[in-house]
């Protein structure tokens, strides 16, 4: 018996979950007409006033998006600069930031790398003087 009011509560969750997802979902399909109308009966409206104005609008609008572009770059460039500029800082005073143990592990990589090439030119320069000498 007490399964019933179990069942008789998931069905109602069920109900009350599709009755809200309908109504939301139509909502939202009005909206979505009403924005479609809206906006075909308002390109109807300005299509003579953009032939009109092209002349004019095309330059003007191609002048601002290359201006909006440069801005957004810009704005880009400028918060990768701040951010590396953290980075280094935090690297610096020794607060390990992400990453900064693959940089130290690649330095030190270089560096035996170095030291190893390092010997072997001596060690090659040494055979080279004997073999000169003898």
């Amino acid at each position: 018996m007490q399964m019933q009011p179990r069942h008789d509560q998931q069905l109602s969750r069920q109900v009350a979950k599709t009755t809200t997802a309908v109504t939301v979902g139509g909502s939202l399909m009005v909206l979505s007409g009403l924005t479609l109308a809206a906006t075909v009966i308002g390109l109807a409206i300005a299509t003579p006033l953009l032939v009109i104005f092209s002349p004019v609008l095309v330059p003007a609008v191609t002048i601002l998006g290359l201006i909006f572009g440069g801005f957004l770059a810009s704005g880009g460039f400028g918060a990768t600069a701040t951010f590396v500029f953290y980075w280094m800082y935090r690297y610096v005073t020794g607060k390990n930031p992400i990453g900064s143990t693959k940089i130290d592990y690649a330095r030190d990589k270089l560096a035996h790398a170095a030291h190893d090439v390092k010997e072997k030119a001596e060690q090659l320069g040494h055979q080279a003087g004997q073999q000169i000498k003898g």
